[in-house]
Protein backbone atom coordinates (compact mmCIF):
# COMPACT_ATOMS: atom_id res chain seq x y z
CA UNK A 1 0.00 0.00 0.00
CA UNK A 2 1.61 3.49 -1.08
CA UNK A 3 2.53 5.83 2.16
CA UNK A 4 0.76 9.28 2.57
CA UNK A 5 3.78 11.09 0.67
CA UNK A 6 1.99 9.29 -2.55
CA UNK A 7 -0.88 11.34 -1.95
CA UNK A 8 0.64 14.48 -1.92
CA UNK A 9 0.49 16.74 -5.05
CA UNK A 10 3.48 16.90 -7.61
CA UNK A 11 4.53 19.53 -8.57
CA UNK A 12 7.47 20.85 -10.91
CA UNK A 13 8.79 24.24 -10.10
CA UNK A 14 9.87 25.01 -13.38
CA UNK A 15 6.87 24.05 -14.96
CA UNK A 16 5.34 26.39 -12.02
CA UNK A 17 6.77 29.47 -13.31
CA UNK A 18 5.29 28.73 -16.46
CA UNK A 19 1.71 29.12 -15.56
CA UNK A 20 0.05 31.84 -16.73
CA UNK A 21 3.20 32.90 -18.98
CA UNK A 22 2.19 33.75 -22.83
CA UNK A 23 4.58 32.51 -25.54
CA UNK A 24 4.27 34.40 -28.74
CA UNK A 25 3.18 32.41 -31.97
CA UNK A 26 2.72 34.28 -35.30
CA UNK A 27 1.41 38.02 -35.68
CA UNK A 28 -1.37 37.58 -33.12
CA UNK A 29 -1.15 34.19 -31.57
CA UNK A 30 0.55 32.71 -28.43
CA UNK A 31 0.36 29.11 -26.13
CA UNK A 32 0.03 29.94 -22.17
CA UNK A 33 0.60 26.81 -19.15
CA UNK A 34 -3.21 27.39 -17.62
CA UNK A 35 -2.12 24.63 -15.16
CA UNK A 36 -0.78 20.93 -15.17
CA UNK A 37 -0.94 17.70 -13.22
CA UNK A 38 2.18 15.24 -12.65
CA UNK A 39 5.58 15.40 -13.67
CA UNK A 40 8.04 12.89 -14.27
CA UNK A 41 7.52 11.64 -10.67
CA UNK A 42 3.75 10.75 -11.64
CA UNK A 43 5.08 8.37 -14.75
CA UNK A 44 7.41 6.39 -12.54
CA UNK A 45 4.65 6.72 -9.23
CA UNK A 46 1.94 4.89 -11.84
CA UNK A 47 4.42 2.71 -13.34
CA UNK A 48 5.44 1.32 -10.10
CA UNK A 49 2.27 1.49 -8.89
CA UNK A 50 3.66 2.31 -4.94
CA UNK A 51 6.00 4.70 -4.88
CA UNK A 52 8.34 5.36 -2.00
CA UNK A 53 10.38 8.86 -1.93
CA UNK A 54 13.53 8.01 -1.73
CA UNK A 55 13.78 4.15 -2.48
CA UNK A 56 14.93 4.60 -5.78
CA UNK A 57 17.65 6.80 -7.13
CA UNK A 58 17.13 9.89 -9.95
CA UNK A 59 19.42 7.48 -12.21
CA UNK A 60 16.89 4.22 -11.30
CA UNK A 61 13.60 6.64 -12.10
CA UNK A 62 15.36 8.12 -15.56
CA UNK A 63 15.70 4.50 -16.88
CA UNK A 64 12.50 3.52 -15.90
CA UNK A 65 11.49 6.11 -17.87
CA UNK A 66 13.31 5.16 -20.75
CA UNK A 67 12.74 1.48 -20.95
CA UNK A 68 9.02 2.80 -20.16
CA UNK A 69 9.35 4.68 -23.91
CA UNK A 70 11.32 2.56 -25.60
CA UNK A 71 9.27 -0.07 -25.24
CA UNK A 72 5.65 2.22 -25.48
CA UNK A 73 4.28 1.65 -22.13
CA UNK A 74 2.23 4.28 -22.75
CA UNK A 75 -0.37 4.23 -19.14
CA UNK A 76 2.20 5.80 -17.05
CA UNK A 77 2.54 9.00 -19.43
CA UNK A 78 -1.10 9.30 -19.38
CA UNK A 79 -0.93 9.99 -15.80
CA UNK A 80 0.47 13.46 -16.78
CA UNK A 81 -1.94 16.07 -17.90
CA UNK A 82 -1.59 19.73 -19.36
CA UNK A 83 -4.23 22.26 -20.05
CA UNK A 84 -2.93 25.02 -22.04
CA UNK A 85 -4.74 28.33 -23.89
CA UNK A 86 -4.28 28.38 -27.41
CA UNK A 87 -4.53 31.68 -29.66
CA UNK A 88 -3.96 30.80 -33.09
CA UNK A 89 -5.62 30.93 -36.69
CA UNK A 90 -8.31 29.29 -37.71
CA UNK A 91 -5.79 27.55 -40.67
CA UNK A 92 -4.13 26.21 -38.00
CA UNK A 93 -6.89 25.39 -35.91
CA UNK A 94 -8.36 23.26 -38.22
CA UNK A 95 -5.25 21.25 -38.50
CA UNK A 96 -4.85 20.96 -34.68
CA UNK A 97 -8.51 19.55 -34.09
CA UNK A 98 -7.76 16.41 -36.04
CA UNK A 99 -5.66 15.29 -32.72
CA UNK A 100 -9.03 13.74 -31.43
CA UNK A 101 -7.71 12.58 -27.93
CA UNK A 102 -7.55 16.08 -26.31
CA UNK A 103 -10.11 18.05 -24.48
CA UNK A 104 -11.03 21.11 -26.32
CA UNK A 105 -13.49 23.75 -25.47
CA UNK A 106 -13.14 27.08 -28.09
CA UNK A 107 -14.31 30.36 -27.83
CA UNK A 108 -17.83 30.31 -29.91
CA UNK A 109 -18.39 33.26 -32.73
CA UNK A 110 -21.83 32.60 -32.09
CA UNK A 111 -21.44 34.40 -28.45
CA UNK A 112 -18.75 36.43 -28.38
CA UNK A 113 -18.15 39.16 -31.38
CA UNK A 114 -14.11 37.87 -32.77
CA UNK A 115 -11.40 40.30 -32.30
CA UNK A 116 -10.03 41.96 -35.12
CA UNK A 117 -6.99 39.93 -35.58
CA UNK A 118 -5.45 38.14 -38.72
CA UNK A 119 -2.52 36.28 -39.70
CA UNK A 120 -0.33 38.33 -42.02
CA UNK A 121 3.00 35.53 -42.83
CA UNK A 122 5.98 37.50 -43.74
CA UNK A 123 7.27 37.32 -46.78
CA UNK A 124 9.86 34.72 -47.09
CA UNK A 125 6.87 32.61 -45.50
CA UNK A 126 5.26 33.11 -49.08
CA UNK A 127 7.10 30.44 -50.92
CA UNK A 128 6.32 28.03 -54.26
CA UNK A 129 4.19 24.64 -53.93
CA UNK A 130 6.28 22.13 -53.32
CA UNK A 131 6.29 19.53 -56.32
CA UNK A 132 6.88 16.85 -54.28
CA UNK A 133 4.90 17.73 -51.32
CA UNK A 134 1.70 18.19 -52.11
CA UNK A 135 0.94 19.88 -49.25
CA UNK A 136 4.40 21.67 -48.77
CA UNK A 137 6.26 24.85 -50.13
CA UNK A 138 9.94 24.68 -51.27
CA UNK A 139 12.02 28.33 -52.31
CA UNK A 140 11.62 31.64 -52.35
CA UNK A 141 9.12 33.21 -54.91
CA UNK A 142 9.99 36.47 -56.16
CA UNK A 143 9.93 39.79 -53.71
CA UNK A 144 7.23 40.95 -55.85
CA UNK A 145 5.04 37.94 -56.12
CA UNK A 146 5.09 37.46 -52.06
CA UNK A 147 4.04 41.27 -51.17
CA UNK A 148 1.55 40.96 -54.05
CA UNK A 149 -0.21 38.12 -51.66
CA UNK A 150 0.31 39.96 -48.17
CA UNK A 151 -1.30 42.76 -49.59
CA UNK A 152 -4.22 41.28 -50.76
CA UNK A 153 -4.20 38.67 -47.62
CA UNK A 154 -4.35 41.97 -45.67
CA UNK A 155 -7.05 43.74 -47.92
CA UNK A 156 -9.14 40.55 -48.03
CA UNK A 157 -8.83 40.25 -44.35
CA UNK A 158 -9.40 43.91 -43.22
CA UNK A 159 -12.41 44.29 -45.70
CA UNK A 160 -14.08 41.45 -44.85
CA UNK A 161 -14.14 42.00 -40.90
CA UNK A 162 -15.27 45.59 -41.72
CA UNK A 163 -18.26 43.78 -43.14
CA UNK A 164 -18.47 41.49 -40.57
CA UNK A 165 -18.65 44.96 -37.94
CA UNK A 166 -21.37 46.18 -40.46
CA UNK A 167 -23.47 43.28 -40.17
CA UNK A 168 -23.49 43.10 -36.74
CA UNK A 169 -24.29 46.68 -36.34
CA UNK A 170 -27.41 45.68 -38.70
CA UNK A 171 -28.77 43.66 -36.33
CA UNK A 172 -27.51 39.95 -38.19
CA UNK A 173 -26.72 37.24 -35.74
CA UNK A 174 -23.03 36.52 -34.67
CA UNK A 175 -23.39 33.09 -35.82
CA UNK A 176 -24.38 34.14 -39.43
CA UNK A 177 -22.13 37.43 -39.52
CA UNK A 178 -19.24 35.30 -38.80
CA UNK A 179 -19.44 33.39 -42.32
CA UNK A 180 -17.53 36.07 -43.87
CA UNK A 181 -14.95 35.59 -41.62
CA UNK A 182 -11.51 34.22 -43.62
CA UNK A 183 -9.26 31.31 -42.25
CA UNK A 184 -6.39 34.24 -41.13
CA UNK A 185 -8.94 35.03 -38.73
CA UNK A 186 -7.35 34.32 -34.93
CA UNK A 187 -9.33 31.85 -32.53
CA UNK A 188 -8.75 30.91 -29.07
CA UNK A 189 -9.14 27.49 -27.15
CA UNK A 190 -8.61 25.75 -24.46
CA UNK A 191 -6.79 22.35 -25.04
CA UNK A 192 -6.06 19.73 -22.27
CA UNK A 193 -4.41 16.28 -22.87
CA UNK A 194 -2.25 13.61 -21.60
CA UNK A 195 1.61 13.76 -21.59
CA UNK A 196 1.71 10.92 -24.07
CA UNK A 197 -1.23 11.97 -26.86
CA UNK A 198 0.54 15.40 -26.22
CA UNK A 199 4.05 13.98 -27.33
CA UNK A 200 2.34 11.76 -30.31
CA UNK A 201 1.23 15.72 -31.78
CA UNK A 202 4.37 16.64 -31.22
CA UNK A 203 6.42 14.09 -33.13
CA UNK A 204 3.60 15.07 -36.10
CA UNK A 205 3.63 18.09 -35.97
CA UNK A 206 7.61 18.68 -35.50
CA UNK A 207 8.10 16.61 -38.57
CA UNK A 208 9.41 18.55 -41.02
CA UNK A 209 6.83 17.35 -43.36
CA UNK A 210 4.21 19.56 -40.85
CA UNK A 211 2.68 22.97 -41.89
CA UNK A 212 5.43 25.20 -40.77
CA UNK A 213 2.90 26.95 -38.90
CA UNK A 214 1.85 24.50 -36.70
CA UNK A 215 5.21 23.37 -36.20
CA UNK A 216 5.90 26.45 -34.58
CA UNK A 217 3.25 26.04 -32.06
CA UNK A 218 4.35 22.61 -31.51
CA UNK A 219 8.19 23.84 -30.41
CA UNK A 220 6.15 25.82 -27.91
CA UNK A 221 4.21 23.23 -26.28
CA UNK A 222 7.55 21.08 -26.60
CA UNK A 223 9.11 23.29 -24.70
CA UNK A 224 6.07 23.57 -21.68
CA UNK A 225 6.16 19.54 -21.99
CA UNK A 226 10.14 19.74 -21.18
CA UNK A 227 9.77 21.93 -18.14
CA UNK A 228 6.63 19.91 -16.69
CA UNK A 229 8.66 15.91 -17.47
CA UNK A 230 12.30 16.94 -18.67
CA UNK A 231 13.43 13.12 -18.25
CA UNK A 232 10.18 11.94 -19.97
CA UNK A 233 10.91 14.58 -23.03
CA UNK A 234 14.22 13.93 -23.15
CA UNK A 235 13.69 10.15 -24.07
CA UNK A 236 10.94 11.06 -26.31
CA UNK A 237 13.44 12.84 -28.26
CA UNK A 238 15.79 9.89 -28.27
CA UNK A 239 13.34 7.47 -29.11
CA UNK A 240 10.61 8.86 -31.09
CA UNK A 241 12.03 12.28 -32.60
CA UNK A 242 15.59 10.90 -33.00
CA UNK A 243 14.94 7.35 -33.57
CA UNK A 244 14.39 5.66 -36.85
CA UNK A 245 12.04 2.60 -38.09
CA UNK A 246 12.58 -0.29 -40.50
CA UNK A 247 10.14 -1.98 -42.08
CA UNK A 248 10.32 -5.22 -43.54
CA UNK A 249 11.60 -4.77 -46.72
CA UNK A 250 14.05 -1.91 -45.76
CA UNK A 251 15.26 -5.26 -42.99
CA UNK A 252 16.08 -6.87 -45.99
CA UNK A 253 17.82 -3.88 -47.95
CA UNK A 254 19.83 -3.48 -44.67
CA UNK A 255 20.99 -6.79 -44.57
CA UNK A 256 21.76 -6.43 -48.17
CA UNK A 257 24.23 -3.29 -47.37
CA UNK A 258 25.50 -5.22 -45.09
CA UNK A 259 26.61 -8.21 -47.28
CA UNK A 260 28.98 -5.29 -49.78
CA UNK A 261 25.33 -4.14 -51.78
CA UNK A 262 25.16 -0.93 -53.22
CA UNK A 263 22.12 1.54 -52.11
CA UNK A 264 20.55 1.01 -55.48
CA UNK A 265 21.15 -2.80 -55.77
CA UNK A 266 20.31 -3.34 -52.00
CA UNK A 267 16.93 -1.67 -52.69
CA UNK A 268 16.15 -3.85 -55.95
CA UNK A 269 16.47 -6.81 -53.97
CA UNK A 270 14.34 -5.33 -51.17
CA UNK A 271 11.73 -4.44 -53.52
CA UNK A 272 11.92 -0.57 -52.37
CA UNK A 273 11.31 1.26 -56.27
CA UNK A 274 13.79 3.72 -57.02
CA UNK A 275 12.22 4.56 -60.71
CA UNK A 276 8.78 4.87 -62.49
CA UNK A 277 7.52 2.05 -64.69
CA UNK A 278 8.17 5.33 -67.39
CA UNK A 279 11.90 4.89 -66.42
CA UNK A 280 11.73 8.37 -64.80
CA UNK A 281 13.53 8.32 -61.39
CA UNK A 282 10.56 8.79 -58.55
CA UNK A 283 10.70 11.81 -56.04
CA UNK A 284 8.79 9.78 -53.34
CA UNK A 285 7.87 6.63 -52.31
CA UNK A 286 8.98 3.22 -50.26
CA UNK A 287 12.61 3.54 -51.95
CA UNK A 288 13.17 7.07 -51.96
CA UNK A 289 12.56 7.62 -47.62
CA UNK A 290 14.53 4.74 -47.79
CA UNK A 291 17.71 6.15 -49.07
CA UNK A 292 16.39 9.62 -46.96
CA UNK A 293 16.89 7.47 -44.19
CA UNK A 294 20.56 6.12 -44.77
CA UNK A 295 21.39 9.55 -45.30
CA UNK A 296 19.97 10.55 -42.08
CA UNK A 297 22.53 7.57 -40.55
CA UNK A 298 25.39 9.10 -42.68
CA UNK A 299 25.02 12.45 -40.86
CA UNK A 300 24.24 11.24 -37.05
CA UNK A 301 27.32 10.99 -34.40
CA UNK A 302 26.83 10.20 -30.55
CA UNK A 303 25.47 13.43 -28.80
CA UNK A 304 24.33 15.16 -32.42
Amino acid sequence: MADGSAMERLSVPAADRLIGVRHPVLSHGYVVLVDYMGGDAAIVQAARVSYGKGTKSVRDDRGLIRYLMRHRHTTPFEMVEVKLLVRLPIYVARQWIRHRTANVNEVSARYSVVPDEFDLPPAEDVRRQSLRNRQGREEALPPEVAEAFRTDLAHISETAYAAYRKALEAGVARETARLVLPLATYTEWYWKIDLWNLLHFLSLRLDPHAQEEIRRYAAVVGEIARAISPVAYEAFEEFELEGMGLSRRERVAVRALLEGADPKAACERAGLPLVREDGRPMTTGEGVEFLEKLERLRGTSPGG
